[in-house]
């Protein structure tokens, strides 16, 4: 059940008075410094198994060869 406008600006004048707009204004800034960094690790995390995806097939192919002659 989703509230009603009046509702809604209601809640947000209540959490206005109890925290007061500095308080917010800080957490908000917070709160995206953190999702910043956040998608910035993902993006970095990405691009280095992106890059360390071919080594790992080698790796793999090379270990297959191996066990293959002393199966021989």
């Amino acid at each position: 059940m989703m509230p009603s406008l009046p509702q809604l600006l209601i809640l947000i004048a209540v959490v206005v008075l109890l925290f007061g707009t500095k308080k917010l204004r800080s957490l908000g800034s917070d709160l995206g410094a953190s999702i910043k960094g956040f998608k910035k690790a993902m993006n970095d995390d990405d691009n280095k198994t992106s890059s360390e995806q071919p080594d790992k097939v080698e790796n793999f192919d090379s270990s297959n060869d191996e066990q293959t002659t002393k199966k021989e």
